[in-house]
């Protein structure tokens, strides 16, 4: 599942404010606990670290010339 900006920071609202409830676009979702939204949380983070670092590398290539001009 692709996470958005939205996503963590739907988290981040339900844990400064201290709700369990996070609601995003059509998703609702209950946490039994403030570890396991904290730990959503981390999740997240992670994915969306993840997708950022894999779109910022670059095709790596080199040329070598061995012309004897």
């Amino acid at each position: 599942m692709a996470f958005t900006s939205a996503d963590i920071d739907a988290v981040d609202r339900a844990i400064a404010s201290g709700e369990l409830t996070v609601r995003t676009n059509d998703r609702l979702v209950t946490y039994r606990s403030m570890e396991e939204l904290t730990a959503a949380r981390a999740v997240i983070a992670g994915a969306l670290a993840a997708q950022s670092a894999s779109a910022a590398v670059y095709p790596r290539h080199q040329l070598a010339d061995f012309s004897d001009d």
